[in-house]
């Protein structure tokens, strides 16, 4: 089974699988994620709640909505000038999609459909268009066998028939969810669960569940009071939970981008389980790293060898941290996995008598039954208190995800490092300073948002091959990329990563970034100015195209500046007749949160409890305003990775971002919803919204107003947009 977190494989035509192994995959789905997530997909919105519906239940049921959606834009895309597809028309649709195109030509796929017996002489509609797909990925299945492509070819394809649930994993999974929500006010009265029956699932299904776990991973992640909790929820309160569920997730570091809400709202269960997998294995794993514990240190010889270690996955670490320890004990074979490694057991009860040589029983090494000596290494286990994540059959049959659970629970109750002082103190001066550790932490989430193949451990080290960049800078800038020049990890020669870099630079130019004196080599070295400077001008330059790109819809498409974001948000506000307005991305009455609250408000008036909010006045007040405002916007469906401090601090580049976020969602609200009534959106009762004032109402869901009315002012723009180039300048010059 697959670790827990983001697969690896990248096919931007395919319609990518959730994997039988519960990962959650990337999709190309162009209806998926709100502007902030700065991928150059549009958001789901509250307005879309009912997804893409087919009247044949077996047949939906084979799809995740991710995936009906993508396949159903395929489809109209390829209709003729009549409107229409015909069965000429289908091998040639198909043949179009990964991984189809690499294995069958049309002809091929032409005589595959003719046996297969679907109905296609009077055209084909979606629902024949799903089930000829599923044919051939059958086909296609029986073909490869089982040869080595097999597997990477079910990543990439759409069927459901193959999602299993792992009962061991489930009941594991539920244990945890018992134990550390079993006090929680809200959860308490529907604890515990029950692992033999789909309570899990049916819990799931209204968002609160999912919310409430995300904060015991990373606390105060969720405002909890943006959470809707009550025992019976309205269809448009479950999808705002969901909603503020998936982007908090991406804001933890899960990859979500093959799920949806409806597909949380059904209770789906493979994709559940995945997303609760990956909740509670960044909870495990929050501690392996040097900045929560400089002792880790300890497991390098060379302190040159200290950047390495930071560079490392958590999983990496862990297993570094668990062959440390196994060396000392005298276990000779090193253990390179969490699954077949494990499996005799013989690694768990050297570790163990290393780590707690009280509890230290010879019977342990003594057996010769590997199910046995499971059941005492979790016997000695307990006695350390660690909780049990498995039991003997999960360490035989080496399940990776709860070996991997088991290891972390033990590091957490007992690490067996040293306190040397020296060596901690070095490890502390190797961590960056809080605000460049909050930009780190912000690109890294980002970049991990795109579905891009490359997954961001440790931005600084993972960006030096170049080969990330280039990613990104491809799913920003499609196109910009000449793969052909690029080497793809590993790269053992060093100037294949400059030349990498090199042309993310050029790259960089063409798009008009500031990069005076500025060389690839800047880069491979892991200067971290530069990179973070790098990195938010081409957030920046995403976010700007993807309002552009909105725009153009009911304009002629003229580049969006910081000055018009700047001006719309001001003059939304206004609307409302409240006073509040911004100087600028940087001015300091921003700390208070208020103007953000109104500008939440103005945009959807139902969305703020007015009765939560503080005056801002105390450092405490502008934290509850600061949470509570990125929750809510979360809650709307801005994907943003900023944190209260940025807000309390009015960091500049994060302020534009959560006002652009905000900007793109009313913007897209406005002309998706052009024929929608205000009345059709159900209130909630907790929300106290503010006032209307002056016919507001009306401009919210005109259709071009917001877009066809946003004036560009050059002039303005260049004055606003000089503060921030000015600080990029003087880091990048």
């Amino acid at each position: 089974m697959n670790l827990l977190g983001p697969t690896m494989d990248h096919d931007d035509d395919a319609v990518e699988n959730d994997s039988p192994e519960f990962s959650i995959e990337r999709d190309a789905c162009p209806n998926l994620w709100p502007f902030c997530a700065y991928s150059l997909h549009p958001p789901i919105l509250m307005s879309k709640f009912e997804g893409v519906l087919v009247s044949d239940h077996w047949l939906q049921s084979q799809f995740t909505q991710v995936q009906l959606r993508n396949l159903k834009s395929k489809f109209i895309a390829s209709k003729n000038q009549n409107g229409e597809i015909t069965s000429t028309d289908l091998p040639v649709l198909l043949a179009k999609l990964k991984p189809f195109s690499e294995m069958f030509k049309e002809d091929e796929i032409g005589d595959l459909l003719s046996k297969s017996g679907l109905d296609m002489s009077n055209g084909i509609d979606f629902e024949t268009f799903l089930r000829a797909y599923l044919n051939l990925h059958s086909q296609a299945a029986a073909k490869l066998g089982n040869s080595n492509n097999s597997s990477s070819f079910l990543k990439a394809t759409t069927t459901t028939l193959l999602h299993t649930i792992d009962e061991s994993e489930k009941e594991s999974y539920v244990a945890h969810i018992n134990s550390y929500l079993r006090d929680d006010p809200f959860m308490k009265q529907f604890l515990p669960i029950d692992p033999a029956t789909n309570a899990l699932f049916e819990l799931a299904r209204d968002g609160v569940l999912l919310c409430k776990l995300i904060n015991v991973a990373v606390p105060n992640t969720i405002d909890e009071r943006a959470i809707n909790t009550k025992r019976v929820l309205n269809p448009w309160e479950r999808n705002e939970n969901h909603t503020l569920c998936l982007n908090s997730a991406k804001a933890i570091g899960c990859t979500v981008v093959n799920i949806g809400n409806q597909d949380l709202v059904e209770g789906r269960p493979h994709l559940v389980l995945g997303l609760i997998s990956q909740i509670i294995k960044i909870q495990l794993l929050a501690d392996l790293n040097l900045r929560k514990t400089p002792q880790l240190v300890e497991l390098v010889e060379d302190n040159n060898d200290v950047e390495e270690l930071m560079g490392l996955a958590p999983e990496k670490v862990l297993l570094k941290w668990m062959n440390f320890h196994l060396k000392k004990a005298g276990y000779k074979k090193p253990v390179t996995n969490f699954s077949s490694d494990l499996k005799d057991g013989e690694a768990y009860a050297y570790l163990l008598n290393v780590l707690a040589p009280e509890h230290c029983s010879p019977a342990t090494l003594d057996t010769k039954d590997p199910t046995e000596r499971a059941n005492l290494v979790l016997e000695h286990a307990e006695k350390m208190d660690c909780k049990r994540y498995l039991a003997p059959k999960d360490i035989v049959d080496g399940s990776t995800n709860l070996n991997l659970a088991f290891v972390a629970q033990i590091f957490h109750q007992r690490n067996g490092l040293s306190t040397d002082n020296k060596k901690i103190s070095y490890a502390e001066m190797m961590t960056d300073d809080e605000e460049m550790s909050r930009d780190e932490r912000c690109f890294r989430l980002w970049i991990n948002s795109l579905g891009i193949s490359s997954y961001v451990n440790n931005l600084f080290e993972d960006v030096r091959n170049g080969w990330t960049l280039l990613e990104v800078v491809d799913k920003v800038s499609p196109g910009s990329v000449n793969w052909k020049h690029a080497t793809k990890p590993p790269i053992k020669m060093p100037f294949r990563k400059v030349e990498n870099c090199n042309q993310v630079i050029k790259i960089g130019k063409q798009l008009k970034f500031s990069l005076v004196n500025v060389a690839g080599n800047d880069f491979v070295q892991g200067n971290k100015k530069l990179i973070l400077a790098f990195l938010w001008q081409l957030m920046r330059f995403n976010m700007l195209q993807l309002l552009k790109n909105l725009r153009s819809r009911s304009s002629q498409g003229k580049e969006i500046t910081d000055a018009d974001i700047l001006k719309w948000a001001n003059k939304k506000v206004k609307n409302t007749g409240r006073m509040s307005q911004m100087e600028s991305f940087k001015d300091k009455s921003l700390s208070n949160g208020i103007f953000f609250l109104e500008l939440l408000s103005a945009v959807e008036p139902r969305v703020v409890n007015w009765n939560l909010v503080t005056k801002g006045e105390s450092e405490e007040e502008k934290k509850l305003n600061a949470t509570y405002i990125i929750s809510i916007a979360r809650k709307l469906g801005c994907s943003i990775f900023l944190l209260p401090e940025d807000i309390m601090e009015v960091n500049q580049k994060m302020i534009l971002m959560l006002t652009a976020s905000i900007m793109y969602w009313s913007l897209l609200q406005s002309t998706d919803d052009s024929e929608s009534s205000p009345s059709s959106v159900a209130a909630t009762p907790e929300a106290s919204p503010a006032p209307s004032v002056n016919g507001d109402e009306g401009s919210e869901f005109s259709m071009g107003a917001e877009i066809t009315n946003l004036s560009i002012d050059d002039s303005a723009s260049d004055t606003t947009v000089s503060s921030i180039h000015e600080n990029n300048d003087t880091i990048l010059q």
